[in-house]
């Protein structure tokens, strides 16, 4: 099943171009926030087992929000691909991987414009992404899965100046100006993948290829982020969690790479779909 936030409406996608209404289709049993769908998602997805799906409308990319554009936590994991944190020049972590926020006015849709900030270096950063659709509370690996909506595409767009400034870092500021969190096209629930655990990252800049990777190389995989999360803070229904980004950002080349106006980002993940981001000085 694929779901998104079509011009801030709840829809079912039937195909890459045709999506169903889920107020009207269930005859309201269910509203049309994209977002609170999530507090009854096993409801939700028992629902649409028996739902009829015909009467869909032709959308286009341009029209989609993020699949969770006001969730009350939004995680996102540091170094968690071996070769990323190479090229960053820090320790691959044991236990637990580093853990930060973005601040959800950040958040946006597939196909976006985003200012670039003043003097700044602005930085790609291609990741999967995990909706949870179910509380998760000391959630052990091995049942983690249960409690996962879908997976969807996000870019972890980092300020470095902002991000690296001051005594200590700022991740949390230099990675949410406006703009710098869009999710999309779609929400993808686990079963439709053959493999959600490997799954192909891309991202392109201006058509050039900075970022290939897969999922399987994470070193803590979806299930496993979730167990250690859960075990010190409860994951919400809607809350989502950026897993990381393989190599080839723009902070770990030599000489540096930053986005300029006028510059088109375009990243993919496999069986999910595509982001595009335009940039303006």
């Amino acid at each position: 099943m694929r779901t998104a936030n079509l011009s801030g409406r709840l829809v079912i996608v039937t195909d890459d171009s045709t999506a169903v209404d889920v107020e009207h289709a269930s005859a309201y049993r269910f509203g049309s926030d994209p977002q609170a769908v999530y507090e009854r998602w096993s409801e939700f997805r028992a629902w649409v087992a028996d739902a009829d799906l015909a009467d869909g409308r032709l959308f286009n990319a341009t029209e989609l929000g993020s699949p969770a554009p006001a969730p009350r936590q939004v995680f996102a994991i540091g170094l968690n691909y071996r070769a990323h944190a190479d090229e960053s020049g820090f320790d691959i972590p044991d236990a637990l991987p580093p853990v930060f926020t973005k601040y959800v006015s950040s958040i946006s849709g597939p196909v976006s414009d985003v200012r670039l900030p003043d003097g700044g270096r602005t930085d790609w950063e291609v990741e999967l992404v995990a909706v949870i659709g179910e509380k998760a509370h000391k959630v052990e690996e091995s049942d983690a899965w249960l409690h996962v909506a879908g997976l969807t595409a996000g870019q972890d767009l980092s300020e470095r100046l902002t991000q690296l400034s001051g005594p200590a870092p700022q991740f949390g500021f230099g990675k949410s100006f406006p703009g710098f969190t869009p999710m999309g096209p779609y929400l993808v629930t686990p079963e439709t993948l053959p493999d959600p655990g490997d799954l192909e990252l891309r991202c392109s800049l201006n058509g050039e290829e900075v970022q290939k990777g897969r999922t399987r190389d994470l070193l803590f995989s979806v299930p496993a982020l979730i167990s250690r999360l859960s075990a010190v803070v409860p994951l919400l229904p809607g809350d989502v969690v950026f897993t990381g980004t393989p190599a080839g950002v723009g902070w770990g080349r030599e000489p540096k790479r930053w986005i300029s106006d006028g510059d088109l980002l375009v990243s993919n993940i496999e069986g999910i779909g595509e982001l595009q981001q335009t940039f303006h000085g």
